[in-house]
């Protein structure tokens, strides 16, 4: 049971509802972390105003996505995990593809250069990041079920501590 209303289009705060309806029109079916959102309008307009701009850099989708789940796991959120993992599915994509997180020595971003990535390319890796900070811990204090069509992509993980 969610700790958190899921809220709907019926009953969700005023400044939400116009939100929510594009995001279900857009999806199909309204993701319980949005309905979760929901509950501080300003909060979702935040994820989704920080979804648009991360999905306009120069970072490919399998980029963006590998940034996305690398942070979910990290972070404990099963939720975020089957997400991501449903998009690069749909996509297409190798799901294997997972990227590091944590402080970032010389080496390896000599090596994210040599890979081909520009200057341009690691502030938005840490954009991502920043996207799915918010989006997965507020997945892990509402702790909403998953939707059902997010089922067959289910990740169940041990719940990240505090340091």
């Amino acid at each position: 049971m969610a700790r958190a209303p899921l809220r709907s289009l019926d009953d969700a705060p005023a400044d939400a509802k116009e939100l929510l309806a594009a995001a279900e029109a857009r999806n199909g079916f309204l993701p319980n972390l949005l309905r979760v959102h929901a509950n501080a309008p300003v909060a979702l307009e935040t994820y989704l105003t920080v979804c648009g701009i991360n999905a306009r850099s120069s970072l490919s989708l399998a980029e963006r996505e590998a940034v996305q789940i690398t942070a979910a796991a990290e972070h404990g959120c099963g939720f975020c995990v089957a997400g991501h993992t449903a998009i690069i599915t749909k996509a297409g994509l190798d799901p294997a593809v997972i990227a590091s997180r944590g402080r970032v020595e010389d080496a390896d971003l000599a090596a994210f250069r040599a890979a081909g990535f520009d200057a341009q390319a690691a502030p938005e890796v840490v954009l991502g990041v920043s996207l799915a900070t918010l989006c997965n811990f507020a997945n892990n204090l509402g702790d909403a079920s998953l939707n059902q069509q997010l089922e067959p992509f289910r990740w169940d993980a041990p719940r990240a501590s505090a340091a």
